[in-house]
């Protein structure tokens, strides 16, 4: 997908289920996508540390509790390293934010 098309997308209309949408830039959209099969089909997703970096970003929207555990099953079930976190955090601007959490669990 064209992420220069994105950028000057309107949100689509829709009436069920209640979404809200966000934009991002360039960068931090197409950073940390993986490949994946669901029933033979490709598909693109984010990874887990991108996740959790984007999970910090919004936290004003969905909670910092929902953010926290995020990291804390990222990092206990060994999916991603602080390393990793790290790089998406800086990508997001939220490393000052992540770090001291970061620094408590690892």
């Amino acid at each position: 997908m064209d992420v220069a098309l994105l950028q000057n997308s309107e949100k689509p209309r829709l009436a069920y289920p209640p979404v809200r949408y966000v934009w991002m830039n360039a960068e931090s959209f197409s950073a940390g996508i993986e490949q994946a099969s669901l029933d033979g089909v490709n598909v693109r997703l984010y990874g887990v540390a991108k996740t959790i970096a984007d999970c910090f970003k919004f936290r004003n929207k969905i909670g910092l509790d929902v953010a926290l555990k995020a990291l804390r099953e990222g990092l206990r079930q060994k999916r991603c390293s602080p390393d990793e976190i790290l790089t998406f955090s800086r990508l997001n601007r939220v490393e000052k934010i992540i770090r001291p959490y970061l620094e408590a669990l690892a």
